[in-house]
């Protein structure tokens, strides 16, 4: 397999493949590639440890680095995931909450890992590209929310 040209690195402690699986079987057009394990010891760990996994999520070429807990992820990187209809929109929030993972506000939440995810219904993003009374009113009604209501989104689009 070639290597993508722009690839988003993320890192883990030291479960990027437990990651990588969650992702595949939550998100269509999403598979886990090659999993690479360290050819000798080194400093913290030992030969035959996963160093990397690779992924795709929903089409996005990805590699899980298990780098340990220096480093640990923050909302300044997030997935946005878009989503057609409130079942979806469910399905994906509810994995991921389900799974270990957090709520948080305006469609945000964490995984289990700490990865952030906007879990985001197309109507919101289409009002919110109308602009005006439209978008303020999507806007003003997104931000009461944890996951995103998108009968609630619809109606502040009607006004």
């Amino acid at each position: 397999m070639m290597v993508a040209k722009n690839t988003i690195c993320l890192w883990y402690d030291q479960d990027a493949e437990e990651a990588a699986n969650f992702y595949a079987r939550t998100f269509p057009d999403s598979v886990v590639g090659a999993v690479h394990r360290a050819p000798s010891d080194f400093p913290g760990g030992s030969a035959g440890q996963v160093l990397t996994v690779e992924f795709t999520v929903c089409g996005t070429p990805c590699i899980g680095l298990n780098g340990g807990p220096v480093f640990q992820h923050s909302e300044a990187f997030s997935f946005q995931i878009a989503t057609d209809d409130q079942a979806e929109t469910d399905r994906y929030w509810n994995a991921i909450v389900g799974n270990g993972g957090a709520e948080s506000a305006c469609g945000w939440c964490k995984d289990k890992w700490g990865l952030s995810w906007q879990i985001t219904p197309r109507v919101l993003t289409d009002a919110m590209a109308r602009g005006g009374a439209v978008a303020q009113r999507a806007f003003q009604s997104m931000m009461t929310m944890r996951k995103i209501e998108v009968a609630q989104i619809e109606a502040a689009v009607r006004g």
